[in-house]
């Protein structure tokens, strides 16, 4: 499968870009025949079209928020993110300052890393220019964890979110008689 040159997999349906997102993994050679747009201009106009997030309800936020973690794409979350975006992951210590370093780092992540298999949402809160986020991140070969996000919401985009992740662990026996059990 050879990518065209006028057709870079983000102008691709859906299933396509995730074909052609594919092969650029595989063979990342092929990524010299991949014709990059003027994406400033064409990040200008996707912008435009961004919703205000500060305006969602949490059944609306708890959408967005589920369709941006499953397509994972660095273009369409760098369209919501705020130009002072901070994103923090105190338990490793890291921290990524600007929109644009985030996304070089996403798509870098693809040749050193596993991305997730999923992210499910288990429950979103908004209040004021705030989402706080539960959900199951699932890393493959058994590397599941909770996660927590913090999101603050500036000019109706992501400002700085803050990740926080759990391994889950077995409850001792003692406490037994007083919790009742929950479905991971």
């Amino acid at each position: 499968m050879r990518i065209s040159h006028d057709r870079p997999c983000r102008h691709f349906g859906e299933k396509a870009f995730a074909r052609c997102a594919k092969l650029l993994r595989l063979a990342p050679w092929l990524h010299k025949d991949v014709v990059v747009r003027d994406h400033q201009r064409s990040s200008e106009m996707d912008e435009q079209r961004v919703s205000n997030l500060q305006e969602m309800d949490e059944q609306q936020a708890e959408h967005f928020l589920t369709q941006l973690y499953t397509n994972l794409s660095p273009e369409e979350e760098y369209n919501v993110r705020h130009q002072d975006y901070v994103m923090e992951m105190p338990q490793s210590g890291e921290r990524f300052r600007g929109r644009e370093n985030m996304r070089a780092f996403q798509r870098a992540r693809s040749y050193h890393s596993t991305p997730p298999r999923s992210l499910q949402l288990r429950r979103v809160l908004v209040k004021e220019g705030l989402w706080v986020v539960e959900a199951i991140i699932d890393y493959g070969g058994g590397q599941v964890f909770d996660v927590v996000l913090i999101l603050e919401l500036r000019d109706g985009k992501m400002w700085r979110d803050r990740w926080y992740f759990a391994e889950p662990f077995e409850a001792p026996e003692w406490r037994a008689q007083w919790v009742e059990r929950m479905e991971p």
